[in-house]
């Protein structure tokens, strides 16, 4: 952590905005630690605090604009691409759909405390059409509690981070050692996890093309589009015959489903 504020105080608040926008983009950069590195920095005079804060912010909001124009603009596309990178393929788009039917613009607050939620809440605002004047309050709202956490933990606690760094400075390559191999055992793990939700997908997956050739056959089939409702009032498609039971009401009030005919579930 030391050596991390020592490059933000030479960089100054460049590397912040970079690291703040790029992590909110997508890409695998730990923002966090870097606003509690700023904030152990504006805590020692090296940063200005109010600076930082805002520049975060700022990137923060141009990330989560360009998400929300490419979800409007693009629809359920970006979501299948989102969930082909997630280590959660399962459950990326539902978890967020949830916590959006629930709370609708007011799960922008927390969704940047969320893994998973805090890439695919902009899209999905965008794809589900939320106004933009909405989106924008909550979103820097929720924009400004995260910074605020992170950064004000790392002013706050300015002290005891520097007496971290100096234990870990240390114990040197054997603390590294130990979490480089906590990390690869947890990708691992999540990694294999993966492999065999995919696996089990291909072996129930059904292409469009099948599935109409079962049609124009005549096969006795009962076809479920479980979709969300949101999901469905982004895509209001579905297939000829299908009978609309979103999932959540599946679970929790389970129909008659007959047990003779070959079942096809039509999901996101």
């Amino acid at each position: 952590m030391n050596h991390l504020i020592q490059i933000l105080i030479r960089h100054g608040y460049s590397l912040l905005f970079i690291g703040v926008l790029g992590e909110q983009l997508g890409l695998p950069l730990p923002a966090e630690l870097l606003l509690m590195a700023a904030g152990a920095a504006a805590g020692g005079g090296q940063l200005n605090f109010s600076f930082a804060f805002l520049l975060a912010i700022i990137a923060c909001l141009l990330s989560d604009i360009l998400w929300y124009e490419v979800g409007r603009r693009r629809g359920n596309a970006v979501l299948s691409m989102l969930c082909r990178i997630s280590f959660n393929p399962d459950s990326c788009v539902r978890r967020t759909v949830d916590i959006f039917s629930r709370h609708g613009a007011r799960s922008l607050l927390a969704a940047k405390f969320l893994p998973g939620v805090n890439t695919i809440a902009p899209p999905l605002a965008g794809i589900l059409r939320m106004s933009l004047s909405p989106f924008l309050l909550f979103d820097a709202l929720g924009a400004g509690i995260w910074v605020g956490t992170f950064l004000g933990a790392g002013y706050l606690f300015s002290g005891q981070i520097e007496e971290i760094a100096a234990l870990s400075m240390r114990l040197g390559s054997w603390l590294g050692g130990i979490l480089l191999g906590g990390l690869a055992a947890y990708l691992g793990w999540k990694y294999v996890n993966r492999w065999r939700f995919l696996k089990q997908l291909r072996i129930a997956r059904i292409t469009p093309e099948e599935l109409k050739k079962k049609m124009d056959s005549a096969e006795d089939l009962m076809i479920l589009d479980v979709r969300h409702a949101l999901e469905f009032e982004a895509d209001p498609y579905t297939i000829a015959g299908a009978l609309r039971l979103p999932l959540e009401k599946l679970e929790k009030e389970p129909p008659a489903i007959p047990r003779d005919r070959e079942i096809i579930l039509y999901c996101n």
